[in-house]
């Protein structure tokens, strides 16, 4: 069962990975498996990020009508 991150935690863990691999920390035999899970991270921020605009987009063009139809609706 595949685990549900918030892109948060996401991307801590990214950030993580990032600065053992950085720093030396990593080992050969693990380097190969922290750059497959970096991008399995990657690929859960980038669809948290995409699906979080969309949401937004879809808000902001339910607000619009609204600001077209009432002149005094606060600009």
């Amino acid at each position: 069962m595949e685990q549900k991150y918030t892109y948060t935690d996401a991307f801590n863990e990214l950030q993580t990975i990032v600065k053992e691999i950085e720093n030396g920390t990593t080992n050969i035999d693990e380097l190969a498996e922290k750059i497959k899970r970096a991008s399995d991270l990657i690929e859960v921020c980038r669809t948290k990020l995409t699906t979080t605009e969309d949401e937004v987009n879809q808000l902001l063009q339910k607000i619009a009508p609204a600001q077209d139809a009432d002149p005094d609706y606060p600009s």
